[in-house]
């Protein structure tokens, strides 16, 4: 029987398809002398350099929901590492205990510094395209990318979902590289419109290149499917899923990297 060429790239692409393998696992590094575990996912089918995408997780803490986001990240072809912000093993479930916790970084160099060392880790996968660089916050998370691009970290663009909003100053946007992309719920009760206003007109005044996308009927927390365990759980109001946000904000994320990653 003859051969042909588009059988031989079907039989070549089903090889590489059973070779390919999501690969998780933790790396240990340190910052400022806290010991730190992070957590990496890449997809083992290709040895090609491919974007990397730094995951921030909630006030909560590096938990299985930022761990869950590496995964898809992964699983879309992007390498992805979850960064640990407050120390291995620290999470929490107790809104008391994370507002200590993300209390500490608020206002203060360490907030970047923190997310840089995460940032670092990844670069030194060897498996990033170091010019194909995002991040992805969730909650605290989100105001740590905005923190962390404000430094003048190498980032192509953030995403801040459902995240608390730091104002850029005049030398944080002029030390940005990064375009933002930035998902909120209409409905989120801890953001207050003043301070929307105030967030879109520095960056307006910075000349930063930015979306703003409001979800309706959203509230805070969005896209966890566990908020709403949570709110139960912890007594904690204005949080809770909202799966067409979700859905609808993770698309927007995905057109968001095919845009700030083309050509690069």
């Amino acid at each position: 029987m003859k051969t042909t060429p588009f059988l031989i790239f079907a039989l070549l692409s089903v090889m590489l398809d059973a070779r390919a393998e999501l690969v998780v696992k933790p790396v240990a590094y340190e910052q400022g002398g806290v010991k730190l575990e992070g957590y990496l996912a890449y997809d083992s089918g290709t040895t090609v350099l491919r974007p990397g995408v730094l995951v921030v997780p909630e006030w909560w803490g590096l938990n299985d929901y930022a761990k869950s986001r590496a995964r898809q990240l992964a699983q879309l072809g992007y390498v992805a590492f979850a960064v640990d912000m407050y120390g291995a093993g620290v999470s929490t479930t107790d809104p008391k205990k994370a507002g200590e916790l993300a209390g500490q970084f608020y206002g203060k160099p360490l907030m970047a510094e923190r997310a840089q060392a995460g940032l670092d880790q990844l670069l030194k996968t060897g498996l990033v395209d170091e010019k194909k660089v995002a991040a992805i916050g969730f909650c605290f998370g989100g105001a740590v990318c905005q923190s962390l691009a404000y430094s003048g970290a190498p980032l192509a663009g953030i995403v801040s979902f459902h995240g608390s909003l730091i104002p850029a100053s005049p030398e944080a946007a002029a030390a940005n590289h990064a375009r933002f992309l930035i998902c909120h719920g209409a409905l989120d009760p801890f953001t207050k419109p003043d301070d929307i206003a105030a967030f879109k007109k520095s960056l307006d005044d910075g000349k930063i290149d930015y979306q703003f996308i409001y979800y309706s009927g959203a509230i805070h927390a969005f896209t966890n499917p566990g908020a709403d365990a949570l709110a139960a759980a912890s007594g904690l109001k204005g949080i809770g899923y909202n799966e067409p946000a979700a859905r609808r904000s993770w698309q927007h994320m995905r057109q968001f990297f095919d845009e700030i990653f083309a050509g690069k």
